[in-house]
Parts: C-alpha cells; sequence; structure tokens
C-alpha cells in the first residue's frame, strides 16, 4: 500500500509536512518530522492502528482515504488496436516490451551511434 496523505491532506488546505505535524498534534499523535515527511512523500512507512485513526481524526478523513493501493505487478494496460494519444497518434497493438533484469550484466554498454 502506498500512502495518500499528500491529497488528503490538500483537500484540508494543508501545504507543508510541518502543517500536518501540527494537526497531528492537536488529537494527540505526536510522529517525529521525518516520518510525516516520508508519508507525505508516499513512502512505506510502518503505522500502528491506534496511530492510523488518530490520523483519520485529525485529517477528517477514512483510512481508506489515506491508502493508495499499488498496482499488480505484471499488469499493464494493453492499448486497443486503433487507440490514439490525445494528439492523434495512432498507438501500436500488442504487448508492451518489458526490460530485462540487469543483474550481473555488468556496467552498461554504450548506445548505438
Amino acid at each position: 500500500m502506498k500512502w495518500n496523505l499528500r491529497m488528503v491532506a490538500a483537500q484540508r488546505d494543508l501545504w507543508r509536512p510541518t502543517e500536518v505535524l501540527a494537526a497531528f498534534r492537536q488529537v494527540g499523535f505526536n510522529p517525529s518530522l521525518s516520518k510525516v515527511a516520508a508519508l507525505w512523500g508516499g513512502t512505506p512507512v510502518t503505522v500502528r492502528l491506534e496511530d492510523l485513526d488518530m490520523m483519520c481524526a485529525a485529517l477528517g478523513c477514512t483510512v481508506a482515504d489515506l491508502l493508495q493501493a499499488e498496482p499488480v505487478a505484471g499488469t499493464q494496460a494493453v492499448p486497443e488496436e486503433g487507440e490514439r494519444t490525445a494528439d492523434g497518434v495512432e498507438l501500436p497493438s500488442g504487448p508492451r516490451p518489458v526490460p530485462g533484469s540487469r543483474r550481473g550484466s555488468g556496467p552498461r554498454s554504450l548506445p548505438p551511434s
């Protein structure tokens, strides 16, 4: 799961992690500024359930509002045949190429000239 704190805080007109920290402290939740900054950036952070309830009370939201599901690995939207971008370019059909693993393959080679 990924944190969606920035969007929820913006709905309450809180635009900085320090403002969110002040809102948390008003309800008795005292996390470190580094933890709030990690939540703000969407970094995976461990939070106790009691603290999650206090976060929701401070922001006036639900737990579902704070958490955003990450896409399932290996699922990519494949454009349908004839699908076009916003500027009218037709997208190729079929599966998109996926980069291979680079483990142990050494340094990158130079691009073709």
